[in-house]
């Protein structure tokens, strides 16, 4: 069936439906039914661009201002892209404490699309030495230009324009580096022993800097590790990075290695230097350790009987083989969608015109709309078609007890619904028989879909991977419950999107997203991985329903590959799957 025809059925059983529910007649222009299926129809054709390659981007930044006449800034540079309109953040670089020329070692990867006007804005934050996150931090400017004109250019520099648009001194020097043949990642861990002590009353807090040495002898900061404050014998944490990024791919080129000691002022002391390549890395790959003295010139020209300033050693250098989401897919990996839909009493009335649940006669509800532009992207990626649905916050029959995850269909042995079309039917069939209610819990849907993507890690394979789609009205009640969810969750094929509907007040769960731009548990522990999608669905109220879908959904391929890339686990190669059920029509 065409994505044009599909779309059609599916508008009829808006349309019939509706009817039904209201008791009305249903009589509709010709051309406002062609819009709803040909928006619908937009919707199915999202990721039908071809992305042409992968661009790596890497910041400086010089000549920031001392905002703070005690100290200096902590700057931090958040990435933002403009989709339809919205400034939507993608990533943002590590904070450097106490610098006005700051250089990051946080490596930005895009999809670039010729055919696309892709808008960039780099926002600089001066962060709050106590706090990472940005509610309290200084906005000091921002930069906007577009991917087109870095990857023209190769590396380009603008000024900060500050806020109230005046232009400041602070500029922003952006890289860019294609990603070329092999796109494998290295995972590298480092130790060293014996660094010099470079602090009086304490010990050195060393950390290692990685630079790749150009073809024009200049140097790219490939990755900065973290301190390790007191130690003369640190072990830095393992850490990734792109066979592209660390040597261009040449097993061959010239990587220059400094130690510093870190001092909180942002003037580090100097401990020493090494050159490596990444052949001689390679020769930690079978278990065994690669060493390198780390030498200070100006000791060893100075000191007669100077050896070195400590030893920097290679633990461990693993290759992984980085698979895409169409390796994964087309290996058999079945996306198993899952609905969850907010039936609290701040809703209204679903018989009430002015309520999110009314069932139009003519359109589809802003639940309706979300549900559709999301399903039908995810349809195409599930042999059965068959998809649970869950509601929370009503009380249901035949006792009608308070219920958080309770079946749409009332089925509690089977929630699935057949196709988007089983979807929509179940969800306005079970209106009339709910009581609206509250409150607005969200964790035990969480959990009911985690249980079941828990069951998926057990066969160490790529089969199944699990999206669970929140539709709420209203920032949720049990916020502490749902950060453990998702925690947890972060461990677990999965990914979870929240669509907001209505004019609520949704600023409070941005708190999802994490003060440092980290999610937390209620005891600290971070997500293993980003898995959740936020976005009010007043942001693309007058949009097509491909906006929404592609907001909501340009995460997921991403966060599919990097579980299974995280796990270890490759996909099946095509002629090795063969589906256990039948593809639908």
């Amino acid at each position: 069936m065409s994505s044009y025809s599909r779309a059609r059925e599916l508008g009829s059983v808006f349309i019939s439906t509706a009817a039904r529910f209201s008791g009305k007649k249903t009589s509709c222009p010709t051309s406002t039914m062609t819009d709803i299926y040909e928006s619908a129809a937009n919707s199915l054709g999202l990721f039908s661009s071809p992305c042409l390659t992968k661009v790596e981007l890497r910041l400086t930044c010089k000549g920031i201002s001392d905002r703070d006449a005690l100290s200096k800034p902590d700057p931090c540079i958040v990435l933002k892209m403009q989709s339809h309109g919205q400034w939507m953040e993608v990533d943002r670089t590590e904070v450097i404490r106490s610098c006005v020329n700051p250089t990051y070692s946080k490596v930005f990867t895009l999809d670039f699309y010729f055919e696309e006007v892709q808008r960039l804005r780099f926002e600089l934050y001066d962060i709050n030495s106590s706090h990472n996150g940005l509610k309290e931090a200084d906005f000091l400017g921002s930069v906007e230009c577009t991917l087109g004109q870095i990857i023209s250019q190769r590396k380009l520099s603008k000024a900060l324009l500050r806020p109230g648009g005046t232009v400041g001194k602070a500029i922003i020097t952006v890289s860019a580096e294609e990603l070329t043949g092999n796109d494998d990642y290295i995972e590298l861990s480092f130790s060293a022993r014996k660094l010099d002590d470079k602090d009086f009353f304490s010990k050195s807090d060393p950390f290692l800097e990685i630079y790749r040495v150009n073809d024009d002898a200049t140097m790219q900061l490939v990755y900065r590790t973290e301190t390790v404050m007191n130690n003369l014998n640190p072990v830095w944490k393992t850490f990734k990075v792109s066979l592209n990024s660390l040597c261009s791919g040449d097993h061959e080129r010239k990587l220059q290695c400094t130690v510093w000691d870190w001092d909180s002022n942002g003037k580090h002391d100097y401990i020493g230097e090494f050159e490596a390549s990444f052949k001689e890395m390679r020769g930690a790959i079978d278990g065994r350790q690669v060493q390198w003295l780390c030498i200070n010139p100006k000791y060893r020209t100075k000191k007669k009987n100077y050896r070195n300033s400590g030893i920097v050693i290679l633990n461990q250098c693993k290759i992984i083989k980085m698979h895409s989401f169409l390796d994964y897919i087309m290996g058999g990996c079945q996306i198993q969608f899952t609905v969850a839909i907010d039936f609290t009493a701040s809703n209204g009335d679903p018989r009430n015109s002015c309520s999110l649940h009314y069932i139009h006669p003519y359109q589809p509800n802003e639940y309706l709309k979300a549900l559709v532009a999301v399903g039908e992207i995810c349809q195409d990626y599930d042999s059965d078609k068959m998809f649970p649905a869950f509601g929370f916050g009503a009380r249901i029959p035949p006792d009608y007890k308070i219920s958080h995850d309770f079946a749409v269909n009332f089925n509690k042995e089977n929630p699935e619904c057949a196709g988007i079309q089983g979807l929509v039917e179940a969800y306005q069939a079970c209106l009339p028989k709910l009581q609206l209610y509250g409150p607005t819990n969200i964790a035990p849907i969480i959990q009911k879909v985690a249980k079941s993507a828990s069951q998926e890690v057990h066969t160490k394979e790529a089969m199944q991977y699990f999206i669970l789609l929140i539709l709420t009205d209203g920032v949720i009640t049990d916020m502490a419950d749902t950060r453990e969810a998702i925690v947890q969750a972060s461990h677990l094929p999965m990914s979870i999107i929240i669509v907001g509907i209505g004019n609520a007040d949704f600023s409070d769960m941005q708190m999802l997203d994490g003060d440092d731009g980290i999610l937390r548990s209620p005891k600290g522990e971070p997500v293993l991985r980003d898995i959740v999608q936020f976005v009010p669905f007043r942001n693309f109220k007058h949009a097509s329903p491909a906006a929404l879908a592609k907001s909501v959904l340009a995460e997921v391929p991403n966060q599919v590959v990097d579980y299974y890339n995280s796990k270890g686990i490759k996909p099946k190669v095509p002629s090795e799957y063969q589906s256990s059920r039948p593809f639908g029509p």
